[in-house]
């Protein structure tokens, strides 16, 4: 039997609130200063860290102070059994979710500072954060006296139909797996599949990939059509690349002249542009006698993709101006046609009455 309530209990229990209250409220104060001066360093983890604590650490004072008033008051056994039981569940679902948060932002962030890994995938992290979550509740439920072994057994067994309804979804997660690991595709990638969709790959994600095209829209691709389908990536071995530019000269021209202009146009193609690579030796070929004209291919270096269209765009300008200055030719194309003796038929526009033709002998 338990004796009544005085206002010395209520005093007690008080001072227990109050003191936890106060607890969390300079935790939280010192945590803050924490994080400034986490916010100073190189690496970004102790930021991940010291923003989890202040979610998990103010509560737990709190619940150390309702839990030290719980004590001091007249309970029976059984409130106070429950009460501590809500208590203890309380912190582990803070704990479980503050865990949960800093193994992804560690995961995010070892990730992001690495180079070849997935900087921007966040199949990792929501596998990391699902797993934490999962173990979390395990041991809640063990702590709140339910036995979690038949729960275990039951998720075997289901685990297979699961398994068996969730194809698609299981072969884009895996797939989704299979490319990061293989770094075929990274975040960050520019990328053009065989069905001619291209752009750059923003996430994947643990059912699809994200590509966002030049033209700023977004082409969602399942991971598995993704694995199977051919597919270009100019980001790898290297981000730098070459393009060719074709052009022509006239038959007249002297070729040594040629080639001489436009390898200085490349070089200050090479130098003053935006996305071009300085050190890239200037390339001339020359490979066509055409029908009106001498073919060759200008070979230029871009640092990425995208940077081609400008540098085409800057090249071809400034080659057509100096070769204006320089007197060189670009003669347009042209056709002959030779008129044999006999008979050549001219098609003419179909009248009402049929198709009619004319005759040259």
């Amino acid at each position: 039997m338990t004796r009544g309530l005085t206002v010395h209990d209520l005093v007690i229990a008080g001072i227990w609130l109050a003191v936890g209250l106060l607890a969390a409220f300079l935790l939280r104060m010192l945590l803050r200063w924490l994080g400034k001066h986490a916010g100073r360093t190189r690496w970004s983890g102790d930021d991940v860290i010291v923003g989890a604590l202040r979610t998990v650490v103010p509560w737990a004072a709190v619940a150390g102070g309702t839990a030290g008033a719980a004590a001091v008051l007249p309970l029976t056994r059984t409130v106070q059994h429950h009460t501590n039981q809500a208590l203890t569940v309380l912190v582990m679902f803070v704990a479980t979710v503050t865990a949960a948060r800093v193994v992804a932002g560690l995961v995010r962030t070892v990730t992001q500072s690495r180079s070849g890994v997935a900087g921007s995938a966040t199949i990792f992290v929501n596998i990391t954060r699902i797993l934490v979550l999962a173990i979390g509740f395990l041991v809640v439920l063990q702590t709140l006296g339910i036995s979690i072994a038949p729960l275990l057994t039951a998720l075997g067994v289901g685990g297979l139909a699961v398994a068996l309804a969730l194809q698609d979804t299981l072969a884009n997660l895996f797939a989704g797996i299979h490319i990061l690991a293989s770094r075929t595709v990274q975040p960050g990638d520019y990328i053009r599949l065989s069905s001619g969709e291209e752009g750059y790959v923003e996430d994947i994600n643990w059912r699809q990939t994200t590509v966002r095209e030049l033209s700023n829209n977004l082409v969602v691709i399942p991971n598995g059509q993704l694995a199977k389908t051919n597919m270009t990536n100019f980001m790898r071995p290297e981000q730098q690349l070459t393009i060719l530019v074709q052009a022509g000269v006239a038959y007249d021209s002297d070729l040594e002249h040629v080639e001489r202009v436009t390898t200085e146009v490349v070089a200050e193609v090479m130098t003053e542009i935006t996305g071009a690579v300085p050190d890239h030796e200037p390339a001339v070929r020359f490979h066509t006698f055409g029908d009106s004209r001498i073919g060759f291919t200008v070979i230029l270096g871009v640092g990425e993709f995208s940077d081609q269209y400008r540098i085409k765009h800057e090249f071809i300008k400034r080659l057509h101006k100096r070769y204006r200055e320089e007197g060189i030719r670009i003669p347009a194309p042209t056709r002959t046609v030779a008129l044999q003796q006999g008979t050549v038929v001219i098609p003419q526009q179909r009248e009402s009455d049929g198709t009619a033709s004319a005759r040259l002998d």
